[in-house]
């Protein structure tokens, strides 16, 4: 949910990547290949089966080296684009947007399988659906894509999204602006900010984007990325890449306190009563109703790009057939 610039210099991405090297990686080999892996943002339980791959030596196992970065400067979009990272936590979004302006990168596999964001706000403020947003000010991250999404979801439910006050916040922490009443609407993830709000008693109300799917097609967030290179000339490193994935998020699927457990070692500063919550209601929609983790739908790609298209985020629809793939998960040929 963030629009991000690609104009980051090779150099500057190479000496930061660099400067992060061995923030977290698994015991270096002669018989391990290098790979460098780029969060979204600060380590949660949306990455909870990279941890337990790492921890439990899955990564090892399919023969990789991998360094764990968190995004500072440099988001991951960019380094994976330059060559600079091989592998980055992104969203369908935008990767969408990146597609739209020629940038290579695809997505290779579904983190969560369906939209577990929502719109939260203030539980004394009495709103039930998007219509109650009037009058509201919305903490806004600056990207292209929010706008039309409060704008649909209040048409669709009868509102006037004028009537909203989009206010710019950028990065700031968008539960403290809303219990310090400074916003009145901020665009979460339940899975951790919605359970962080529960956790230290922040009362909101949430309109989950799940039940208005009917306005908004579904869409993945988030999403693991490669280059069109790497695919292309490293393919036995994506599989080996996400089969190690693939085997840390079944591993959070079926034991979600022992991989909590492990996240929380991992990362021993996060709260550890927020990542067990936060962990207990994630893992069983990793997979959710997929036949497999990670798996990911052409027309889910294609009615999201439609969307955009139809809204006037994108000027024409992407090839949604090249903006992700199948191909390297686990059994399949």
């Amino acid at each position: 949910m963030r629009i991000r610039s690609f104009s980051v210099p090779i150099l500057v991405l190479t000496l930061i990547l660099a400067g992060c090297a061995g923030q977290s990686e698994t015991p270096p080999s002669p018989t391990l290949q290098d790979v460098t892996l780029m969060l979204d943002w600060v380590p949660n339980t949306n990455h909870t089966g990279i941890y337990v791959a790492q921890a439990n030596g899955y990564f090892g196992d399919a023969g990789l080296n991998v360094t764990i970065i968190e995004p500072g400067e440099v988001y991951a979009e960019h380094a994976v684009a330059a060559g600079a990272a091989d592998f980055g936590v992104s969203f369908q979004e935008q990767v969408t947007l990146a597609r739209a302006d020629e940038v290579p990168i695809v997505s290779i596999a579904a983190i969560i399988q369906h939209n577990s964001s929502g719109f939260a706000s203030r539980a004394e403020l009495g709103v039930h659906s998007p219509h109650d947003w009037e009058g509201l000010r919305y903490g806004s991250f600056g990207s292209p894509f929010e706008p039309p999404t409060l704008s649909v979801l209040m048409n669709c439910d009868g509102g006037e999204f004028e009537a909203l006050e989009v206010v710019n916040t950028g990065f700031s922490d968008p539960l403290a602006l809303l219990d310090e009443a400074q916003t009145d609407l901020a665009w979460i993830f339940y899975g951790w900010q919605g359970i962080q709000a529960e956790y230290e008693g922040i009362d909101l109300q949430i309109v989950m984007m799940e039940d208005w799917f009917d306005c908004i097609p579904d869409y993945y967030t988030p999403v693991f990325i490669a280059s069109e290179k790497t695919i292309r000339e490293r393919p036995q490193v994506v599989r080996a890449f996400l089969e190690s994935i693939a085997r840390g998020y079944r591993f959070a699927i079926d034991n979600p306190d022992q991989a909590a457990e492990i996240l929380l070692e991992a990362v021993p500063e996060l709260n550890e009563e927020l990542v067990r919550r936060s962990q207990s209601w994630l893992s069983p929609r990793y997979q959710a109703d997929a036949s497999q983790w990670g798996e990911q739908d052409l027309q889910v790609w294609q009615a999201y790009s439609t969307w955009m298209v139809e809204n006037g985020i994108l000027a024409e629809s992407i090839q949604a057939g090249d903006a992700f793939t199948n191909e390297y998960l686990p059994g399949s040929q």
